[in-house]
């Protein structure tokens, strides 16, 4: 006897419809899987057989034969053992004929017949409504994260004997899915007017969240720079419903969402170790998995220690930080994933962190070239801030009190107002942020008068900056004037944006 069932198998991002037949036949008994499958897959068959037994479920003398197809995509992860299963049983007669016509199946199988969650099932549930399936049967646990996608009738099953009635009375139903915005006021726990100081550093930090600018802070040990950086989030925009799905996706994939409350409300804000690898930053394995560049999406990525990260990992920002998603190739084809981040680096002076304090500063000229090397020029193109924090004083540490326009609140109603005058400027574009303007668009969208005309050609022979960075002083001066509602850039903006590349020309030479 012959069955076939619908389950899908992760590719990247995307969920690919995938046949799980299965074939019991007369001939020596053996249990047999085909299909180009990774050893998760291969090992469905311990599981599955375990599973009927201890439901009572006797698997018969005969040739069982799991095919898998399309053949030439590779298979991975353990949402195949419930189809595999249902498709036994169902050639064995334990369920009806023609169960599972429209159908689609994922979930792994414990040895007791429970059923346990995977990752990728909004990929999943997603390709199931565009194939046009009538419902979609689920882990119990991954129902919340199925229920996201609308107009499809759903099923959570959490063990075989409940899988095996949910198909005999077909009981899935259609749910309509509604998600309320919380619209409750938030208390910020990190404040920006907890920073002693930092002026300079805590404006760029406004300009680079309410632009989407990429932003380097260096300084001393204990000058700040963790504290304004972990604090950066709170400056950002709320999530569209769009984009709180666009994550969610991400997360599902990467088997990091929360069974409690599956939807991922808050942009995400990523701080890897600099010991990082280029595999775990840029995504990696046979079938490639989000690394924390696509983790960050929408939200910031937080690397600390800059110069320390190794060169080829610091390489790899280069493409994402420019076309805002990172390709990866692998013997089995190229994946896209998604890189939207805003990235915060920071970084000390010199290898022990204090120069040009001499006082204490005991690194040589060669040390600190060698060091700042680290971080290449074409790497330094890309970032549209570079800011310099000091070490406060002691007066300034221990009479220090909290300024109000340098709150988190201030700065937020700051932010989004200047967010709000992109958002309608950019509505019929591609792109919502200063910071994301392609290069074709400048001119249109980044009009100066005379004066600041004047002063960036006059800082472009000066400095030497190269064009991508002189388009990026002009992004940060549309903010800075976006800031003061202003349509027109001044000279003052282009001041303010060249103040903040300047510090880059100072250090690497």
């Amino acid at each position: 006897m012959y069955t076939s069932i619908l389950s899908a198998s992760l590719q990247g991002l995307d969920a690919v419809p995938v046949q799980v037949e299965v074939d019991v036949s007369n001939g020596f008994p053996g249990f047999f899987m085909v299909g180009n499958l990774s050893g998760q897959v291969k090992e469905a068959q311990d599981r599955v057989r375990t599973a009927l037994h201890n439901m009572n479920i006797s698997m018969p003398p005969k040739r069982i034969t799991i095919n898998l197809s399309p053949g030439d995509i590779l298979k991975t992860g353990t949402g195949f053992d419930l189809p595999i299963a249902a498709g036994i049983m169902e050639t064995m007669g334990h369920l009806p004929p023609d169960s599972f016509k429209g159908i689609m199946i994922a979930g792994e199988i414990g040895l007791d017949g429970c059923i346990r969650q995977v990752r990728g099932i909004l990929a999943m549930t997603a390709l199931a409504k565009d194939m046009g399936c009538r419902a979609c049967i689920v882990p119990r646990e991954n129902l919340k994260e199925a229920r996201m996608i609308e107009d499809i009738s759903l099923a959570g099953v959490g063990n075989l004997e409940e899988f095996i009635e949910t198909v005999k009375k077909k009981a899935w139903k259609k749910e309509k899915n509604h998600i309320e915005d919380n619209k409750e006021e938030r208390v910020w726990e990190q404040d920006f007017s907890d920073v002693r100081g930092q002026i300079p550093a805590k404006r760029a930090a406004l300009l680079a969240a309410s632009g989407f600018h990429n932003i380097l802070l260096m300084g001393t040990p204990g000058s700040g720079k963790t504290m304004i950086a972990r604090r950066m989030i709170s400056l950002l925009p709320e999530l569209t419903h769009k984009e709180k799905l666009e994550i969610t996706g991400i997360y599902s994939v990467a088997g990091m969402l929360s069974k409690e409350a599956p939807l991922v409300e808050k942009r995400p804000f990523r701080s890897p170790h600099h010991t990082i690898s280029p595999q775990a930053l840029a995504g990696g394995g046979r079938i490639p998995v989000p690394g924390e560049i696509t983790l960050a999406h929408r939200g910031v990525l937080f690397l600390d220690e800059f110069p320390e990260m190794s060169r080829s990992s610091l390489e790899i920002l280069r493409q994402p930080l420019e076309e805002k998603e990172i390709w990866i190739a692998r013997t089995g084809g190229r994946f896209c994933f998604p890189a939207g981040f805003l990235l915060v680096a920071a970084m000390n002076p010199c290898p022990c962190g204090y120069y040009p304090d001499r006082n204490k500063c005991c690194c040589t000229p060669g040390e600190i070239s060698r060091y700042l090397n680290r971080i290449s020029q074409p790497l330094l193109d890309r970032i549209d801030l570079c800011v310099e924090t000091t070490a406060p004083t002691y007066s300034e540490f221990r009479n220090f009190r909290k300024e109000e326009r340098w709150s988190t609140k201030i700065m937020k109603e700051k932010a989004e107002n200047a967010q709000a005058i992109q958002k309608m400027r950019y509505k019929n574009e591609n792109f919502h942020f200063n910071g994301e303007i392609p290069p074709e668009k400048i001119s249109q969208y980044c009009i100066t008068n005379a004066e600041g005309e004047k002063l960036l050609q006059e800082a472009f022979s000066q400095m030497k900056i190269s064009g991508r960075a002189c388009n990026r002083i002009l992004k940060v001066a549309r903010t800075a004037a976006d800031l003061e509602e202003s349509e027109i850039i001044r000279e003052e903006h282009i001041g303010e944006a060249i103040g903040f590349r300047s510090m880059d020309k100072s250090y690497w030479r």
